[in-house]
């Protein structure tokens, strides 16, 4: 089977965590809206009334299903990709895992947008000053040093131990997306997440994820997704 995923094809952004996965599945895939049919068709999709249709991207088109969230859809493949543990509890605790990692996400976004998606960064700027101190200073170590711990306490290569999750391949997003977005601030903290570093470079070098990373499919950062640089915020 080959899935449809749909998602904006300027950014990274939600979709990217789907990505990693089924580029490490070796999953045939179309990335729908960078393709002919454009962002037209995941509109369409979007606007239906009839089914389940998805409130907004990224969502997933497997054969008749329509998969709706980032951590919904993950939790979908990692089961039939092998990219989740076996067991109930163990599926169980990767999702629970990868939904901790979507409220980081979200708190990354309102470094540069804390009074809401609607306004532009320039007419917000005194705020995301605030909040970005704010994030470093408390939120960062909080979600960091959770996820440190556990590839402390698992004494393994990846979170849940020995083998590869999905969970892995969206801490390497993680900490790829902070190095761009606060490359300062990011190189300071490091020093206290030896455990997160040495996962994202073992991430970086497999070989489904190095040879995705060196081509096309891979859309560079940019100040349209999560992660966006702006020298005033990282100081």
């Amino acid at each position: 089977m080959k899935y449809e995923l749909y998602y904006w094809p300027e950014m990274q952004g939600r979709g990217e965590y789907v990505r990693l996965a089924l580029e490490e599945a070796e999953a045939a895939y179309d990335d729908v809206a960078r393709g002919p049919r454009g962002s037209a068709a995941m509109m369409k999709m979007m606007e239906a009334h009839k089914g389940t249709p998805p409130f907004a991207p990224p969502f997933l088109k497997a054969g008749k299903l329509v998969i709706g969230h980032t951590a919904n859809i993950l939790l979908y493949l990692g089961a039939r990709h092998a990219l989740a543990p076996k067991t109930e509890a163990g599926k169980l605790w990767v999702h629970q895992l990868q939904l901790t990692i979507t409220d980081l996400v979200v708190e990354i976004h309102d470094t540069h947008h804390p009074l809401g998606p609607s306004m532009y960064y320039e007419d917000q700027k005194p705020a995301a000053k605030k909040r970005t101190a704010e994030f470093w200073d408390e939120r960062v170590p909080k979600y960091l040093d959770y996820f440190e711990q556990l590839l402390d306490d698992n004494d393994g290569a990846y979170v849940t131990g020995r083998r590869l999750t999905y969970v892995d391949l969206s801490l390497f997003q993680i900490v790829d997306g902070l190095r761009y977005a606060f490359p300062k601030r990011m190189k300071a903290f490091e020093t206290n997440i030896p455990g997160l570093v040495g996962l994202h470079e073992r991430v970086a070098a497999r070989p489904n994820i190095k040879a995705y990373l060196a081509s096309e499919r891979r859309i560079p950062f940019n100040e349209q997704g999560i992660f966006r640089r702006y020298r005033e915020l990282d100081n």
